[in-house]
């Protein structure tokens, strides 16, 4: 006859075993989604980058080109004054032009739009940086569990393969840093 404290001993065994388990493989799952997420995270980053850059640029240069011609209206108006010729029937075909354009634009804005387009411009790659660098995370995270061990068992025994994540020539010289690339840059605007 088997004793009834060492089969509660048994059968407790077994549910913790079983608990173990279940909580390794859900692991397990939840990582890999998480990954699986984190990749449509980046084609969304990448998207987003797409679609929104050239509009930026766009919107920059024709901004940068109204300031531009509001610029030369005036330049051709300075210009007309200074050599008197036909100076009061040319700035009178200016200034209405001009007064319109000047109360609808009290100051240059110029640098403001570049500046703007600027931050969009590192908070894009930003996002797209975070998002790569959560997908290395994630696999790295993944990928050690299913090598550390008793998880390895748990990995095994239903399948779980490892994940590559983002891949990356493993030669070439991304690999090293030269010289020149330990200076700083520098910026001429």
């Amino acid at each position: 006859m088997i004793d009834l404290p060492f089969i509660t001993i048994l059968i407790i065994l077994a549910v913790v075993v079983a608990l173990f388990v279940i909580g390794i493989y859900n692991d397990l799952i939840s990582l890999k989604n998480r990954i699986k997420a984190s990749i449509q995270e980046i084609g969304n980053q990448l998207k987003r980058q797409t679609e929104l850059i050239p509009n930026l640029d766009q919107s920059a240069k024709a901004y940068l080109k109204h300031e531009k011609d509001i610029l030369k209206m005036l330049s051709d108006a300075r210009k007309l004054v200074s050599e008197g010729k036909d100076a009061s029937q040319k700035v009178s075909e200016l200034l209405p032009k001009l007064q319109v354009i000047v109360e609808s634009n009290p100051q240059m804005k110029g640098a403001d739009v570049i500046g703007k387009l600027m931050d969009e411009l590192r908070d894009t790659s930003d996002k797209v940086m975070y998002s790569r660098r959560t997908l290395i995370d994630l696999t790295a995270d993944y990928n050690i569990r299913l090598a550390a061990f008793p998880s390895n068992l748990v990995a095994s025994a239903f399948g779980f393969q490892s994940e590559k994540g983002l891949e990356t020539p493993m030669s070439g010289a991304h690999l090293s840093v030269s010289e020149s690339e330990t200076k700083s840059p520098k910026i001429s605007l």
